[in-house]
């Protein structure tokens, strides 16, 4: 009985000898992921094309600016694109606290080109440290290594904002898990536009749709439920706003003709409209309308083709719950 008792001490020691190790090896060798040898020109189409993809399509700006929340979509506040610090907590369903960086030259000149590619592109910061997927890094992963080169020298061109931004803090065991998650880039050549489907399907890639319209454990998607909406996003007054089914179910999309998608992004891009006030606890989105509404109709026509070939998903969404 003894001798039992002595092998199973020695079992439990190699057991909690070998999780430690593995641990410290999680903690201190990874992510693993080289930095690319980069250097990029900065024409001015690049630039251009970086602030069609940063403000309209890729969003970079809707999570890295100041949004005013009295208007409806909390649109950017003028004079802050850029410059981070938005927070993403265990209140919104995050496993951790999650700030937004600051991109604009203050907040990046320290990166080299290739660092700022491996960021972007894989989620390691220049210290080599891994940053939670509420950056999607994932999806921009799989961008062609163009769009992001150009989205690269339009951050350089932004206006320097000075905006000291505290670092994000993953709660146990996310700050062992997160270190698992980055890896390289696997970029992809955009497709031609004449071809809609592949090119709308990398424009939903590109403008990360699946993130939001999702549902999600612990901030992590659930691939199964790819766009069928339902996943919460949590005011700080307490109220709960739901992302739409964009599925071609009937509780989705299945109804609205191309035109009637593309209609409801532009409205917002149409200079007569003028967004609605709105107070807290009154209906209110995340969803950034005023940057995807000056995406290119060729563009949201692609990506209302791609949706219509996904798996459609019986999913019946209550948009928003005001606060108790």
């Amino acid at each position: 009985m003894k001798k039992a008792i002595k092998y199973l001490g020695y079992l439990v020691a190699i057991l909690i000898l070998g999780i430690a190790t593995l641990l410290l090896y999680v903690q201190m060798a990874l992510p693993n992921v080289p930095i690319k040898d980069l250097k990029i020109e900065y024409t001015k189409a690049r630039i251009d094309r970086g602030e069609y993809l940063a403000n309209s399509v890729t969003v970079c700006m809707d999570c890295h600016s100041k949004r005013n929340w009295s208007k409806f979509s909390g649109p950017p506040t003028p004079g802050t694109l850029g410059m981070g610090g938005e927070r993403f907590d265990q209140l919104m369903g995050f496993p951790g606290v999650f700030y937004s960086k600051n991109i604009t030259p203050m907040g990046i000149s320290r990166y080299t080109d290739g660092e700022l590619y491996r960021v972007i592109t894989s989620g390691v910061n220049k210290e080599g440290k891994a940053m939670f997927p509420v950056m999607p890094y994932l999806y921009y992963g799989k961008m062609d290594k163009e769009d992001i080169y150009s989205i690269i020298a339009y951050l350089r061109s932004l206006k320097s904002l000075d905006n000291e931004v505290p670092d994000s803090e993953p709660d146990f065991p996310m700050n062992f898990i997160l270190n698992t998650l980055p890896s390289l880039a696997n970029p992809q050549t955009i497709p031609a536009a004449r071809d809609q489907l592949a090119y709308g399907a990398y424009l939903t890639n590109a403008s990360g749709c699946m993130e939001c319209h999702t549902n999600a454990d612990k901030g992590q998607i659930i691939p199964e439920l790819a766009f069928s909406g339902g996943r919460e996003f949590i005011f700080p007054n307490g109220s709960v706003l739901r992302s739409s089914n964009i599925t071609p179910d009937d509780t989705g999309i299945g109804a609205w003709t191309q035109e009637r998608f593309i209609a409801r992004f532009k409205i917002f891009a149409d200079s007569s409209y003028a967004l609605p006030s709105v107070v807290p606890g009154e209906f209110n989105t995340i969803m950034p309308w005023t940057m995807y509404g000056k995406m290119k109709r060729e563009d949201l026509a692609a990506i209302y083709a791609y949706l219509r070939t996904v798996k459609p998903i019986e999913n019946r969404v209550e948009k928003f719950t005001p606060p108790h």
